[in-house]
């Protein structure tokens, strides 16, 4: 005898649906907001290790979290100011450099392809990414609120707690402060990591290009480095134009720029890597690719830079809750 099933949905059912969808709404349309506080809890978890440093020293903590801060943006903005002018220029310089480029190296790809339509538009492409670049710095309100977050973030102690301990109790307030903590001990490894690797493939790539005299190395060294951040398909993309400047060269130029990002992407791999980021991310190839593809999609360029950090987040939280028991055992 069959048994009919009736299948019921109650009004609470619906309500809590209809609101979970406005709410994924809600956040699609403060998603500028959702970034700058991301970027500043980031910047904050970086810092945060050397504000506990001074104030161990018995420096107070606002005048801890002012030096820390102050030099950090001192920093940023010095390497700022001193990198992009001939960094805008060479890259301009590269882009019109390489129709003529390619037409020596592969021929037969332009006259396939008829690329000489887009190339035309790269120096405006370039200066066009350029300008995302600046723009994040020259959003008036977007730069000054993530700088004020991320003060306020590091200037403040147990931040985390006191704003969920306000919407819910003592005991998951601690749970929470344990689950950020240990987000924010990886997000720190990820950005300190993230910056040493990037700066020492940018160097390592500047050096290995003007001994073998490629063109344009300020340019193609900054670009391996700012790709550093894609893992996986960041390197291999930054070897290309340097492959195709060295064969327009020589055919001896193009193998030995081609051994040369070889052997920086071994060194990367086996040596760089492991001593420099340890554990602070490992996550799989496949959900490390699909969050870059998400992250573009939601948020462009923005979304693909900060598509690991928020992937190693939601890692940290989701396997933080799997263990929840385990880990109010011992709050802090």
């Amino acid at each position: 005898m069959k048994e009919n099933y009736k299948i019921e949905i109650s009004s609470r059912t619906i309500v809590f649906a209809v609101l979970f969808v406005l709410f994924l709404q809600l956040l699609w349309l403060i998603q500028d907001v959702i970034f700058s506080l991301f970027i500043a809890f980031i910047i904050m978890s970086a810092l945060k290790p050397y504000v506990f440093y001074l104030e161990k020293i018995k420096l107070p903590r606002f005048l801890a979290a002012f030096l820390v801060y102050f030099l950090f943006l001192a920093c940023l903005f010095s390497v700022l100011f001193i990198v992009l002018p001939p960094l805008i220029s060479e890259s301009t310089l590269l882009f019109r450099a390489l129709p003529s480029i390619i037409d020596r190296v592969v021929p037969s790809v332009m006259s396939v392809l008829n690329l000489d339509s887009v190339f035309q538009h790269l120096p405006n492409l370039a200066n066009q990414f350029f300008n995302i670049v600046t723009g994040i710095f020259s959003n008036t309100v977007f730069f000054i609120s993530t700088l004020f977050f991320a003060f306020y973030f590091l200037l403040e102690e147990n931040v985390i707690r006191k704003i969920v301990s306000r919407f819910f109790s003592e005991e998951k307030a601690r749970t929470a402060a344990v689950i950020f903590d240990k987000a924010e001990k990886r997000l720190s490894s990820w950005f300190w990591g993230e910056i040493t690797l990037m700066t020492v493939i940018g160097v390592l790539t500047f050096i290995g290009l003007n001994l073998i005299g490629i063109r344009y190395a300020l340019a193609l060294a900054v670009l391996a480095g700012l790709l550093e951040v894609v893992p996986n398909l960041g390197p291999t993309i930054s070897a290309i134009p340097a492959i195709l400047l060295g064969y327009a060269v020589s055919p001896v130029t193009g193998v030995a720029a081609l051994a040369l990002y070889f052997v920086i992407q071994q060194l990367e791999n086996n040596l760089i890597v492991p001593v420099v980021m340890k554990q602070a991310v490992g996550l799989n190839p496949i959900i490390t690719l699909i969050s870059l593809l998400v992250g573009g999609r939601i948020g462009g360029v923005l979304g693909v830079l900060l598509a690991i950090p928020i992937t190693v987040f939601l890692e940290t939280i989701l396997l933080e809750m799997a263990n929840l028991p385990k880990s109010s055992e011992n709050p802090r």
